[in-house]
């Protein structure tokens, strides 16, 4: 894992510096506004850092090692080239300990743990056990060697904690076994577990979002079953675009099969002022698209269905083919969290035959537990653009953030 800090005139600037240097595949740590050196930071300058992580390929725990004093010296005179390693190391030692307070407490927890293991032993000794019972046996010597060292229980910690949390088992082992310390008692507890913060960030990714077309329009569809909340998460985002990015904005709805969704989707139209228009063929659709050729993004409706439904599912890829062509189109698979894992699982397959796309997550204020995000996101290898926790239009909806949800996730809070 390398981790450094990136600094810009904007956070853009700081990250293509980063790209520039560690490649395409880092990943956003963190961001923050830190003041520019010497007089003009004096003055008021600001400047924009950028934490970026990178996983090495073969990269886990057991690679890391941990030196002497005499050893650092001879290294820094034989290897000077290591010195951008050990301050990566360093830096993910700070990381750490941020980490460490952001989180809930999880080695706060083991300790206490720990100390009521012990003062049970002391309750049980105090008791009367005799001093023969207390003598050190042969089997009393190999259960002492069995017993896990504190960084193997803090590491069944994690895992227990993300299974709490619904994350599949096949995951959590995943992840676990690539910080599998038994081989290295001694590193310290922090470092473990922000390793296993980092290495699930990335494992999330980042989602493109939605993008501008080369030419305009951008034709952006939202797909999904009937009940998650596609209509509302529409006017959401149209609301974004709309209002606070001036950009020309046009909504169809292709879901006839509900007349309520299509009063409530022009009844938004009307309230921010952009056209409406209902489409019942692939052809209306595509004739929507050329009138609306002049706009910057048309955000589409489809009808809400059951995955099992063929028949719908063959008429969203007719809408699509007849698009393709005419402009340019993202796709969104909008997913509720309360949803069953298995049947998420099932949903993603179905539309996935339909189209490439990127998730949204809907109803995360009705869930305490957020491992369904991680499930389907490895499941799907897709990232998640946004997320909603609410009714309220056009509030109630943030692009994904990986590392407020991986926090929730290492939570012992319910």
């Amino acid at each position: 894992m390398i981790i450094k800090k990136f600094v810009g005139k904007t956070q853009e600037e700081a990250l293509e510096a980063a790209k520039k240097e560690l490649g395409n595949g880092v990943v956003t740590m963190n961001v923050r506004n830190v003041k520019k050196k010497g007089l003009s930071g004096f003055l008021g300058g600001k400047q924009v850092e950028v934490t970026v992580a990178l996983e090495e390929d073969g990269e886990s725990l057991k690679s890391v090692r941990r030196e002497t004093a005499p050893q650092r010296a001879v290294a820094a005179q034989t290897a000077p080239d290591r010195a951008e390693s050990r301050n990566a190391s360093g830096l993910m030692a700070d990381s750490s300990q941020n980490i460490e307070k952001k989180l809930d407490s999880l080695q706060n927890l083991l300790v206490n743990r720990l100390q009521q293991e012990e003062n049970a032993k002391s309750v049980q000794a105090e008791r009367g056990e005799d001093e023969a019972d207390r003598q050190e046996t042969p089997e009393k010597k190999e259960a002492q060697q069995a017993e896990p060292t504190e960084q193997e229980k803090f590491i069944r910690l994690l895992y227990s904690t993300m299974l709490e949390n619904e994350v599949d088992e096949k995951y959590a082992n995943q992840i676990i076994g690539e910080v599998d310390k038994t081989e290295k008692p001694d590193v310290p507890i922090d470092f473990i577990l922000a390793n296993v913060y980092q290495k699930m960030i990335l494992k999330f990714n980042k989602a493109k979002g939605i993008t501008p077309a080369s030419k305009t329009p951008k034709v952006v569809f939202f797909m999904g079953p009937t009940g998650v909340g596609k209509t509302t998460t529409i006017a959401k985002i149209a609301s974004t675009f709309s209002v606070d990015e001036k950009k020309k904005v046009a909504l169809l709805t292709a879901d006839t099969y509900r007349i309520a969704a299509a009063e409530q989707l022009r009844t938004y139209a009307n309230i921010l002022e952009v056209p409406f228009r209902v489409v019942y063929t692939p052809q209306e659709a595509k004739d929507a698209i050329t009138d609306f050729r002049e706009f910057d993004y048309i955000f589409v409706d489809t009808a809400g269905h059951s995955h099992q439904n063929e028949e719908q599912l063959d008429n969203m890829k007719k809408l699509l083919e007849a698009v393709d062509g005419t402009a340019e189109y993202q796709s969104f698979l909008v997913l509720s969290a309360t949803t069953k894992y298995k049947d998420l699982l099932k949903i993603a397959s179905s539309y996935r035959e339909v189209t490439d796309y990127q998730l949204i997550f809907t109803k995360l204020d009705e869930t305490s537990t957020l491992g369904n995000l991680l499930n389907v996101k490895l499941y799907t290898d897709t990232p998640i653009a946004f997320v909603t926790y609410g009714q309220n239009v056009p509030d109630d909806i943030e692009p994904f953030n990986p590392q407020k949800t991986v926090k929730q996730l290492l939570s012992t809070k319910h």
